[in-house]
C-alpha cells in the first residue's frame, strides 16, 4: 500500500504529494497525520496522508509513525485544501494547517544522541571549544538529551545549532524529532450502576455497618444511576479504591466521557421568538425558499444599518435547525462576537459554538470538537471559522461581507467570502452575504444576476437614520481651535453627558500622535527597521513602530539640529487626554489594539460600556460595526480623511463603508441619533455621500472608476511581492520575474487574456523589519491557467541563482 503525503518540510518550490510505503502492520487512513523521512538526510518530518492506493513499490521510503488514532480531515476537507493550495499559492501542508485549530497541532522537539562511543582522544580533537563543550555535556547526560535540556545547560540557540550541525557532519552525533500534541483531550471518569437499583440496595443494606462507604456510593447511584467519579467520591466521602472494589464485584461500571472546556456561559434565559416586519418577512421567505433549492447559490442581503438583518439570520437558522441542518455565521471582528453569541444562545442554547482567535487554545480546540461531533449546530466566529467541521451544513452567513478582515494576511492568503462560496457550492448550502455597504464586487454580481438580491430599506424600529453634520476642520483652525475636537462635537458631547446619553468617538489610529517632528529642520524620528515614522505613546512615553514592534524613549530635542520636537496628528490616547482636559470628571473607555491585548478584554470593555452606562467610548475600527447599544445617540468621527488618500483602489470604498457603519451605531434604540463627521474636505463626494448614507449613488460613481482602473469586479489584481535583505538584489530579482512573466503572457497560449503589468516598484512600506520590498501588479482575470503560470514561475524563481535570498509571494486582490 502506498500513501500520498503532504510533507511539512516541502517548501512551495518542491511542494507536491510525496509517495511513501505503508508498513504491513501499520493502520493508515487518508486525513491522518504521520511522520516520514524526507530529503537526502531522511530527517523526520510531519505530514498529512492525502490518499492511499494499492501499489507495491519496494524502493520507496516507509512511513515512520502514525500520529493520529483516527483521521482529522475528511475527504471533503482534503479537497478544500487542494482548492486553497491552487487558488492562494501555498503548500498543501500550509493549506491544511490553516484549516485546523492550534490545539490539534503537534510540537516537535529534537533529541541529540551519541553516534558512537567517544574516546578522550576524539574529544580533545573536537574544535572549536563550544563543540567540545556540547559533546562533553551530552556525555555527562548519558549520551542522549533533548534540545530543551541542552539549552538549559548554558548554550544559546545559535551556538547550539552550529555545534549540532558540525558534530552531525563529523558523524559524532545524530538527532531525531519527537512529536507530541500541544493540547490534550480533557476527560472524566463516569460511574454507572451495572445492576438494577433493588439489587444494589439489597447488597448495600447488608454492608451498611461493615462497609459504610460502599453503602453510601450504591445508595447515591441507586437514585441518580450515573455520575462523575470525582463528584460521587466528593458527595459520599469515598475514594476511588471503594469505586474500583464495587466495579470488581460487578455493581458498577467505569467509562470515560470527554469534557469540553467552553468559553460560553452555562445558562441563558430563553428569548422570545423573533417577530419580523413585512420587509424582513419577505426577505426571510425568499431566502428560505432559496435554501431548499438543490443548488442554493449565493444571495446578497443589502439593508441599512439597524434594519434588522440579524433578526432575519436568526429566523433562517431556526428554520434550518428544524430540518436538522447546521448554520455558520461569520463576523469580521472579535469585538462583535460577545453580543452576538449571547443573542444566539438566548435562542439556541448550548447548540451554539464560537470560534475566534481571542479564545484560549484549549477552548478553541474543544469548541472545534463539539462542532465535529455534531453537538453544536450554530457556529459563530471570525475568518477562520469558515473551516469549522460542521455536518449537514445548510447555510453560511458572511455578515459585513465587505470587511477587509475577512482576507488573511498570512499563508494561506485566503478570503473567507471566497472559501464560503466554494464550500457552499460543494455542500449545497446557501451562502448569504449581508451588509449595509456591500463590497462593489458583490453588488455588481447581484446587479448582474449572478447572486440573488434582497433589500431592507428601513430601520427595524421605524426610526429614521441618524442626522449627520459635516464639520470643516479647516474652519475650526481659522477660529483658533487646534484640538482634535471641533466646537460642534464639543457642544453635542456636553448635551449627551447632561442628558445621560452615551457617545462613541471613532478614530482609526492608536497611540497619542502620528509622529514627532522637529520645528526647525522638519526631521521626523523613523523606525530603524522600517520605512515608517514612529508613533508617540503617552502611556509609556515611548516612540513605537506599529509594524515591527521597535520601541525607544521619546525625545524632546532633535538629534540632528537640537531643535524642539512637536507632536503631529492625533491618536486614541491623545484624544482621550483632550476629552479629559475638556471634561475632567468624565469617565471614558478606550478600545484599540493597546487596550484589547488579553483574552476577552474587548468583551469586558463592551460590557462595562453597556452595564455601567459609561458616557464615552473611544475606539478604532473595532467600534464601527455590529455593536448595538440603545443608549448611544451620538457618534463622532474625528478624522474622516484618514483612509481616503491612500494609493489603494479600495480607498474610497473603505472610507465610505467605515463612515456609514459607524454612523449606524447611533440611534438604534428608542431615541433618535445623530453623527458629526470632522473632515478637511467636506466637499469630497465620498465624504458627502457617506454623510447622506447614499450607497446607491456611491456605487454608481465608484464602479465607473473601477472599470477605468481595471480593478475588481472587472479584472483581478495579482500582487507579487519580493522581499530581500539587499535592495539591489531584490530589485534585480523582481525585474527578472517581470521579464519572464511578460514573455510568457505574450505567447499564443495566453493571447485570449487581457492584462496589464505594473512595476516592479517599491511597496507601500518599502522597508519592513530590515527587509526591502518591491511589488509587481498584474491586472488580469483570475483564471486557472494564469494561476498555473504564476505557480510555475514562482517555483522556477526559487531555483534561480539571481533570486537567492529573495522571497516571492503572490496575493490576489490584496487589501494592503
Amino acid at each position: 500500500m502506498i500513501a500520498s503525503v503532504a510533507v511539512s518540510a516541502a517548501v512551495y518550490a518542491i511542494d507536491k504529494p510525496y509517495s511513501y510505503q505503508i508498513p504491513g502492520d501499520m493502520h493508515v487512513l487518508p486525513g491522518m497525520r504521520v511522520t516520514v523521512p524526507f530529503g537526502r538526510s531522511n530527517r523526520k518530518s510531519e505530514g498529512f496522508v492525502l490518499d492511499i492506493r494499492e501499489d507495491d513499490l519496494s524502493d520507496l521510503k516507509q512511513i515512520a509513525e502514525v500520529l493520529d488514532e483516527e483521521p482529522v480531515l475528511s475527504e471533503a476537507y482534503i479537497r478544500m485544501a487542494a482548492f486553497l493550495r491552487e487558488r492562494y499559492f501555498c503548500t498543501f501542508y500550509d493549506a491544511i494547517k490553516g484549516m485546523l485549530p492550534a490545539g490539534l497541532w503537534f510540537a516537535s522537539e529534537e533529541t541529540y544522541s551519541l553516534h558512537t562511543v567517544v574516546s578522550s582522544d576524539d574529544l580533545e580533537a573536537v574544535k572549536p571549544e563550544a563543540a567540545r563543550q556540547f559533546l562533553e555535556t551530552l556525555i555527562d547526560l548519558g549520551g542522549q538529551a533533548k534540545r530543551s535540556v541542552m539549552l538549559h545547560s548554558g548554550f544559546d540557540a545559535d551556538t547550539l545549532n552550529q555545534c549540532a550541525a558540525l558534530l552531525k557532519k563529523k558523524k559524532l552525533i545524530h538527532s531525531d524529532l519527537d512529536y507530541c500534541r500541544k493540547v490534550r483531550d480533557k476527560s472524566e471518569q463516569i460511574v454507572s450502576l451495572a445492576v438494577p437499583s433493588e439489587e444494589a440496595m439489597a447488597y448495600a443494606m447488608r454492608k451498611k455497618r461493615s462497609a459504610p462507604l460502599q453503602y453510601e456510593v450504591l445508595n447515591l447511584l441507586s437514585k441518580v444511576l450515573q455520575g462523575s467519579a470525582k463528584e460521587i467520591c466528593y458527595l459520599t466521602g469515598a475514594t476511588m479504591a471503594t469505586v474500583h472494589r464495587l466495579e470488581k464485584l460487578g455493581f458498577l461500571t467505569l467509562s470515560v466521557r470527554p469534557v469540553f472546556r467552553s468559553p460560553l456561559p452555562d445558562h441563558m434565559d430563553h428569548a422570545a421568538p423573533i417577530v419580523l416586519n413585512a420587509e424582513q418577512e419577505l426577505a426571510f421567505q425568499s431566502l428560505l425558499q432559496q435554501s431548499e433549492h438543490p443548488k442554493p447559490g449565493v444571495s446578497l442581503l443589502y439593508g441599512v444599518t439597524g434594519s434588522g438583518k440579524t433578526a432575519v439570520y436568526i429566523r433562517l437558522i431556526h428554520a434550518l435547525l428544524e430540518k436538522g441542518k447546521s448554520s455558520l455565521l461569520l463576523v469580521p471582528e472579535i469585538s462583535l462576537t460577545p453580543q452576538l453569541v449571547l443573542l444566539l444562545m438566548s435562542h439556541f442554547g448550548n447548540q451554539v459554538a464560537v470560534l475566534h482567535s481571542g479564545l484560549r487554545v484549549t477552548e478553541r480546540y474543544d469548541e472545534w470538537k463539539r462542532i465535529r461531533l455534531g453537538n453544536a449546530k450554530v457556529i459563530v466566529g471570525t475568518r477562520s471559522a469558515v473551516f469549522a467541521p460542521a455536518s449537514d451544513l445548510g447555510m453560511i452567513i458572511v455578515d459585513e461581507e465587505q470587511e477587509h478582515s475577512y482576507k488573511s494576511e498570512n499563508t494561506p492568503r485566503y478570503h473567507a467570502r471566497e472559501v464560503a462560496i466554494y464550500r457552499g457550492s460543494k455542500e449545497r448550502a446557501l451562502v448569504l452575504l449581508g451588509s449595509a455597504t456591500p463590497s462593489l464586487e458583490s453588488m455588481y454580481l447581484a446587479k448582474q444576476g449572478v447572486y440573488s438580491f434582497h433589500q431592507l430599506v428601513s430601520r427595524y424600529n421605524g426610526k429614521c437614520l441618524p442626522s449627520v453634520q459635516l464639520v470643516d476642520m479647516k474652519q475650526e483652525l481659522r477660529q483658533g481651535n487646534n484640538t482634535s475636537i471641533s466646537l460642534p462635537l464639543r457642544a453635542a458631547l456636553e448635551d449627551n453627558i447632561r442628558d445621560g446619553k452615551q457617545s462613541i468617538l471613532f478614530l482609526n489610529r492608536r497611540g497619542a500622535s502620528r509622529c514627532l517632528i522637529c520645528v526647525d529642520c522638519g526631521e521626523v524620528p523613523m523606525c530603524p527597521r522600517c520605512s515608517v515614522s514612529l508613533t508617540y505613546h503617552t502611556a509609556n512615553g515611548r516612540l513605537m513602530c506599529h509594524h515591527c514592534g521597535f520601541s525607544q524613549p521619546s525625545i524632546s530635542a532633535c538629534p540632528h539640529c537640537g531643535g524642539h520636537m512637536k507632536t503631529v496628528g492625533t491618536g486614541t490616547q491623545r484624544l482621550q487626554q483632550e476629552l479629559l482636559d475638556l471634561f475632567p470628571d468624565l469617565e471614558i473607555l478606550r478600545m484599540d489594539a493597546d487596550t484589547v491585548s488579553v483574552s476577552n478584554s474587548h468583551e469586558m470593555i463592551l460590557r462595562r460600556f453597556e452595564e455601567e452606562q459609561v458616557p464615552v467610548l473611544i475606539g478604532t475600527q473595532m467600534v464601527t460595526k455590529g455593536l448595538n447599544f440603545e443608549n448611544v445617540t451620538l457618534v463622532g468621527v474625528i478624522d474622516a480623511d484618514m483612509s481616503l488618500y491612500t494609493d489603494h483602489y479600495r480607498a474610497a470604498e473603505t472610507t465610505f463603508s467605515m463612515l456609514t457603519q459607524v454612523i449606524g451605531r447611533s440611534g438604534r434604540g428608542s431615541q433618535s441619533g445623530r453623527a458629526i463627521i470632522q473632515t478637511m474636505t467636506p466637499e469630497h463626494s465620498v465624504i458627502r455621500l457617506a454623510a447622506q448614507q447614499d450607497y446607491d449613488q456611491f456605487f454608481d460613481l465608484e464602479i465607473t472608476l473601477r472599470s477605468l482602473q481595471k480593478a475588481p469586479p472587472f479584472l483581478d489584481v495579482f500582487s507579487i511581492l519580493f522581499v530581500g535583505l539587499f535592495e539591489s538584489q531584490t530589485l534585480a530579482a523582481a525585474s527578472s520575474f517581470r521579464q519572464k512573466l511578460q514573455m510568457a503572457l505574450c505567447s499564443p497560449a495566453y493571447q485570449d487574456l487581457s492584462y496589464e503589468i505594473l512595476g516592479p516598484s517599491p511597496a507601500a512600506i518599502y522597508k519592513l523589519n530590515n527587509s526591502y520590498r518591491f511589488r509587481i501588479m498584474l491586472h488580469c482575470a483570475n483564471q486557472r491557467k494564469l494561476r498555473q503560470l504564476l505557480s510555475y514561475l514562482l517555483q522556477e524563481f526559487a531555483k534561480d541563482k539571481i533570486s537567492k535570498g529573495v522571497s516571492a509571494f503572490v496575493d490576489v486582490n490584496s487589501y494592503e
